[in-house]
């Protein structure tokens, strides 16, 4: 299934140590929505088995990272590379990212929620960017292909210029599907209406090495105990989240250079095709369990996972 996991690939890099206020606090990482009760996560796994990553870093957090852990290491093909890394504290995705310098290094890397399934084709795409490109990338989906249900979301609008890069993003909050098959944001921001067919970012992101000082910089502007690796010396003196969308939207818009800043880098504006559908409230699980099993039904998911049943990871393995 796909081609032979090896060092030189791109990394994925999954973010997984999220609190999940609006799921209830559970695990939305380990919500099963397979056809055999496969968690988002193993779909996340073997999907980017299949489109030609090297390696799954996963983003933990104290709370739940020990479950997640503890299901890879008891349920992944042992011929699947991958790690984990601690985010101590939940000061947002941008500082989750940060999280796993240490382990992704140099190389070029994707990040994606761990509670989204983006699919093949469009973890393919962003892997293929990575192997041909110096250029950062996210794959931005019609943002009625990331809405599962009536309760509010939050999404990042992308504005793309002539050139195929990203030239603007703008978080959206409280974003409501109408019955007309629009959609409200109730976040005060303009425009209120938001047509279907409007780009947005889902958190499917291709960065290069170059991004970590980017990144850096803006989580140790408001939380000075951060370290160059996520890590977190004494205590956070605030819970602020910085947020990925917001730091790369003031990337590729804002000056560079100035008072320390990182200069500009561009970002490739890639669109994903088809659903890329998730978990956010309790309510979404059994809309995404259905999904899920319509396109199996269609032939545009595996029944089974990974290249082999029994191919399991032993327990002992995994630690990284």
């Amino acid at each position: 299934m796909g081609r032979v996991i090896g060092a030189g690939q791109p990394v994925m890099v999954m973010l997984a140590a999220g609190r999940a206020k609006r799921y209830g606090g559970g695990c939305k990482p380990l919500a099963p929505v397979g056809l055999h009760g496969e968690a988002v996560i193993d779909l996340n796994g073997s999907d980017a088995r299949a489109a030609g990553f090297g390696e799954v870093v996963v983003i933990l957090g104290p709370e739940t990272g020990p479950a997640i852990a503890y299901h890879i290491e008891h349920t992944w093909p042992k011929t699947v590379a991958v790690s984990w890394t601690e985010q101590p504290v939940p000061l947002g995705t941008a500082h989750a990212a940060l999280c796993a310098r240490r382990v992704v290094g140099d190389r070029p890397f994707a990040l994606v929620n761990g509670d989204d399934v983006y699919g093949v084709d469009a973890l393919s795409l962003l892997c293929r960017h990575l192997e041909r490109s110096d250029e950062h990338a996210n794959v931005a989906f019609r943002l009625a292909d990331t809405v599962v249900s009536d309760e509010p979301v939050t999404r990042g609008t992308c504005t793309v210029g002539p050139d195929g890069l990203l030239a603007g993003m703008v978080e959206r909050k409280l974003v409501t599907r109408q019955a007309d098959g629009s959609f409200r944001a109730g976040d005060d921001k303009q425009p209120e209406r938001l047509g279907p067919d409007t780009l947005v970012s889902v958190n499917l992101w291709g960065l290069r090495p170059s991004i970590w000082p980017v990144l850096e910089a803006a989580v140790t502007a408001v939380h000075p105990a951060v370290g160059a690796d996520g890590s977190v010396e004494g205590e956070a003196t605030n819970e602020a989240e910085v947020l990925l969308p917001e730091v790369v939207g003031a990337m590729v818009t804002g000056p560079g250079g100035a008072g320390g800043r990182p200069s500009p880098q561009p970002v490739r504006l890639l669109q994903g095709r088809g659903r890329c559908i998730g978990v956010t409230h309790p309510e979404d699980l059994p809309v995404v369990r259905s999904e899920i099993a319509v396109m199996t039904g269609q032939g545009r998911r595996p029944e089974r996972l990974w290249s082999s049943e029994d191919d399991r990871r032993p327990a002992s393995e995994g630690r990284q």
